[in-house]
């Protein structure tokens, strides 16, 4: 049983400027063939490869059509017999991209996405070593049923949790609130704690016809980038202070938001939940829920977005999206 290996671009496949620029952007990009020749040890990883080239860009350009239809190609590779699938692609978006593949991926397969910051034209390039252990982990048995996964400088994350944390370093990918769920020693897969999977959503048979905005509060902040939201928005995500709070000049625009769409109350502080009843002044998270907004939990920003547009774009009213960011936040 083979590992099915999707190649997307990013730094993992980097390879300096293309003499000729056939590539659009003028980047010359690896094949999946050559990244994989790159690799010292990866026939003995476990299980042979069926290398796919797929959507050679950069993870900024990613869509969600492209990653849902990359799902559907994977799914297709699982009920072919593969045992697992590995996406290499770029950490731009990696997070956001892992997410949305943990909230649709229905197989106890695992679904495991790495890439690298270092790409090979440069000393110490980290996409080999990332490449190798996240086949590991899409061949061990130890790794199924626990979703998508980010492999990433030897540390299994779960999607759900994982965040780029650094612009640079090739230790970006942590889970602020939860740790790693294991490493890879000397080849082996350790998994140290299993999370519990939780139902798959249905794949949005149209992800671009929800629409969702996302606002980061600011010190002194006006709130004149919220007029107008609910003209061309089908939700929004706030990014507000610490544990869930905004200044008081803001409160009468998010609660008139928040009686015509989603608003989902998250935190811009990076790791930490949305509290909802310790504090109870103006702008406060108790003063904000009461007045229609949904507590986003543990969820940042980014992935309560990826979750509330795909809720909006299965047809999810505000009853069912709450429930949802309850069950999953």
């Amino acid at each position: 049983m083979s590992v099915a290996l999707f190649t997307l671009g990013g730094t993992i496949a980097m390879a300096g400027r293309a003499p000729d620029r056939r590539a659009g952007d003028g980047v010359a990009r690896l094949t999946g063939a050559e990244l994989t020749a790159a690799v010292p040890g990866l026939a003995d990883a476990g299980a042979p490869l069926d290398v796919r080239d797929t959507h050679a860009v950069p993870s900024a350009h990613l869509t969600y059509r492209q990653v849902l239809d990359l799902v559907a190609d994977a799914s297709r590779a699982v009920a072919a017999g593969a045992r697992g699938v590995v996406v290499t692609q770029g950490t731009d978006t990696l997070e956001e991209t892992a997410f949305l593949v943990d909230l649709v991926w229905p197989h106890a397969e695992p679904f495991v996405l790495t890439g690298a910051m270092r790409n090979p034209t440069l000393a110490g390039p980290d996409g080999p070593a990332n490449l190798l252990a996240a086949v590991r982990v899409a061949a061990s048995p130890a790794a199924r049923d626990l979703g998508a996964l980010i492999v990433f400088n030897d540390e299994i994350h779960a999607a759900r949790w994982a965040r780029k944390t650094h612009s640079t370093s090739t230790a970006t990918i942590a889970s602020p609130n939860a740790g790693p769920l294991g490493h890879v020693v000397e080849g082996r897969v350790r998994l140290l704690t299993s999370p519990p999977r939780r139902e798959p959503l249905p794949v949005p048979a149209e992800p671009s016809a929800a629409r969702v905005a996302l606002y980061t509060v600011t010190f002194d902040d006006d709130g004149l980038l919220l007029d107008g939201v609910a003209e061309h928005h089908d939700g929004l995500i706030l990014a507000g202070f610490g544990v869930g709070h905004v200044p008081a000049t803001l409160v009468p625009a998010l609660g008139d938001l928040a009686a015509r769409m989603p608003v989902v109350l998250t935190s811009r502080s990076g790791s930490g939940s949305v509290l909802r009843n310790t504090y109870g002044a103006a702008g406060s998270e108790t003063d904000l829920q009461r007045r229609g907004l949904i507590n986003g939990g543990l969820l940042d920003p980014y992935k309560a977005k990826v979750l509330l547009r795909t809720l909006l774009a299965n047809g999810a009213g505000r009853e069912d999206i709450a429930a949802a960011f309850a069950r999953l936040g």
